[in-house]
């Protein structure tokens, strides 16, 4: 029986012990593991009353015996020295389960008559549960404050069977048991005095600071306070009014306004109305501030509203005191963080430093051209960025809360699929930059656009036309359209200036071929090596189509080029006889003045008259 008794009692610890290692410290949490930790205890103090039952029925037993009888008085002896092991051993578990129960569960606070904690109650007392206990206590307490014969020293403790009661007269205040002195690690009488002198003190303390002498000394007291709060707002008030005089006599004076180079920020009225509102501002801060600290002070003069003050001071203190902790326990992150960044920038200015030997062709890596240096630059720098970010991000703080991560992850939803198109741009920038199409200042034709390329970015390129229009063109449009460029080989091959015109067959294809040959080489910007050429690039019903090429190395300037080509072709033809026609040309010209303009013309020249011929023999 008593083994069985010994293990039930180490797996009643055991369960309790659990039990409570899992617990928080919620009222609802406490409440269950107070609950069930009395419950565990009211059926070992059944059991400790049987064995003291039985105890006493064994002192009878031996009472009874003769004193011949030795041999059943140590029997009985030994069963009752077995009961007094068995109550020590229950004693100690008790202190130990108490012991563990005291890291997780709270008590319930007795109060006093200003909402101050005198003791807490752990224990529960008969059908009283802690909480229910610790109300009662409560409420006879403030009963008691109520009687004008009190004296501290009136309290009296008065031993009974399991419990020493606190009492004043014959009205009892609360007991004391064995549970409670565990729970407060002390003996069940050092508690009962303590508790005594405890309570005392809190009527007394009550007595003195409600008696009528008290209160008019701490209604005294806060009218200073608020005569004092008063002036010192009275003299803020007349201070900054005085302040504000001060600011309008200086406009145009001290105050002239702020200039930053060329623009002007704020002229000198401007200026001052932003200084009186600044100072209207801090005027109502300083009142605002000196009100809130003078609160606290008035709530402390009365005991009632002590708590009050305490609130109000913690509505600023608490804050302040927090932030200051969480910087104090940051530091080290913050610290890991200046050193990432201080790394990383070093890392920068290294890439930054071969960017520009590689753009100013000092550094030489083959198969790398010079104009990849800046996007490959910027490239390298948006992933050294994105990879100090991911180093630092574990060191934010809140970057495991999961409030921090869902925003993160909706950010990058929104980028993803927010910016789809300028992506895709982005994408086709950087394959045009690694293509090489083109570079800053080539004359190019993209589409039906043809101009001078102004400005390569990631998302679109810019031409300007020979019209002066800027024209922004999507890299991707870039991607999709097919690209001329006119210039990419004209420094050391040329660009082939042609144009195409038609004459009649009367006029002898080897003079029209000289005639287009020297109007060429009359040319500006037009080489002489290579030799300019002619193709016959058709055979018309009425004409032959000419088409003359020559070379030139400077392809921005083309429409000047083909304007003084067309000029040059159209004196040369006029000089020679050779006339160009429109779009058809017949060979009769019975009767029909030239088209060749007169200043080409010989001074004796007429228009030819109609030729006609009859044929005698037709009948």
């Amino acid at each position: 029986m008593e083994k069985k008794y010994n293990w039930w009692l180490i797996i009643l610890f055991y369960v309790t012990t659990t039990l409570n290692a899992q617990s928080q410290n919620g009222d609802s949490i406490n409440s269950v593991i107070l609950a069930d930790y009395n419950k565990k205890i009211a059926e070992v103090n059944q059991q400790r009353m049987a064995d003291s039952a039985k105890k006493a029925e064994l002192l009878l037993k031996i009472n009874a015996l003769k004193t011949t009888d030795n041999l059943q008085k140590e029997e009985l002896q030994k069963q009752i020295t077995e009961l007094a092991e068995k109550e020590k051993r229950r004693l100690v578990l008790k202190k130990i389960e108490i012991d563990s129960l005291r890291k997780f569960a709270k008590g319930y606070p007795v109060l006093g008559f200003f909402n101050d904690t005198i003791f807490f109650i752990y224990s529960k007392l008969g059908s009283f549960s802690a909480k229910e206990r610790a109300k009662a206590i409560e409420e006879r307490i403030h009963k008691l404050g109520k009687e004008f014969t009190f004296h501290s020293d009136s309290l009296q403790l008065i031993q009974s069977e399991t419990t020493i009661d606190i009492g004043f007269n014959e009205y009892t205040l609360m007991s004391v048991t064995d549970n409670d002195a565990i729970w407060n690690n002390t003996t069940k009488n050092q508690l009962a005095s303590h508790y005594r002198l405890l309570i005392g003190d809190e009527i007394t303390r009550y007595k003195a600071e409600t008696s009528w002498i008290t209160i008019l000394k701490e209604i005294g007291l806060a009218l200073l306070v608020i005569g004092v709060i008063i002036t010192l707002i009275k003299y803020i008030l007349k201070l900054f009014n005085w302040t504000a005089l001060k600011i309008e006599e200086q406009e145009n004076k001290l105050i002239k306004g702020i200039t930053i180079k060329n623009y002007s920020l704020f002229d000198a009225n401007r200026q001052v109305k932003v200084l009186l509102n600044a100072n209207k501002v801090l005027k109502w801060f300083i009142i605002l501030v000196i009100i809130y600290i003078a609160l606290p002070i008035l709530f402390g003069i009365f005991p009632w509203t002590k708590n009050y003050a305490s609130t109000l001071f913690g509505y600023i203190l608490n804050p302040v005191t927090k932030m200051a902790i969480s910087l104090w326990n940051y530091l080290p992150n913050l610290i890991t963080i200046i050193v990432i960044v201080v790394v990383f920038r070093y890392v920068m200015k290294g890439i930054t430093f071969l960017k520009n030997e590689v753009e100013k062709g000092d550094l030489s890596i083959p198969g790398f051209y010079p104009d990849w240096a800046n996007p490959t630059y910027q490239i390298v720098k948006v992933l050294v960025f994105a990879f100090m970010v991911v180093v630092i991000f574990p060191y934010l703080p809140g970057s495991d809360s999961p409030i921090f991560q869902g925003v993160s992850v909706f950010l990058g939803f929104l980028f993803t699929f927010g910016s789809a198109g300028s992506l895709s741009n982005i994408v086709a920038g950087l394959v045009l930059t690694y293509m090489r199409l083109f570079k800053i200042g080539d004359r190019v034709k993209i589409g039906e656009v043809v101009g001078d390329v102004i400005e390569k970015s990631l998302l679109v390129t810019r031409v300007r036309t020979i019209k002066n229009e800027i024209i922004s063109i999507p890299n991707s449009t870039v991607m999709n359209s097919h690209t001329v460029n006119y210039s990419s080989d004209a420094p050391d091959k040329g660009l082939i200036i042609h144009t195409t015109i038609t004459i009649g067959y009367d006029v002898p294809w080897r003079d029209m071929h000289q005639a287009l040959i020297d109007a060429a080489a009359k040319t500006d910007l037009i080489l002489s090596e290579p030799k300019p050429f002619v193709l016959q690039t058709s055979l018309d019903d009425f004409y032959v189509s000419y088409q003359i090429n020559g070379y030139t190395k400077e392809p921005n300037k083309q429409a000047t080029i083909y304007s003084n080509l067309h000029q040059n072709i159209q004196d040369i033809c006029n000089e020679r006889g050779i006339e160009i026609m429109s779009p058809h040309y017949r060979a009769a010209r019975d009767g029909n003045n030239s088209t060749i303009p007169s200043d080409y013309l010989p001074k004796d020249y007429h228009a030819p008259s109609f030729n006609v011929s009859v044929d005698k023999n037709n009948k």
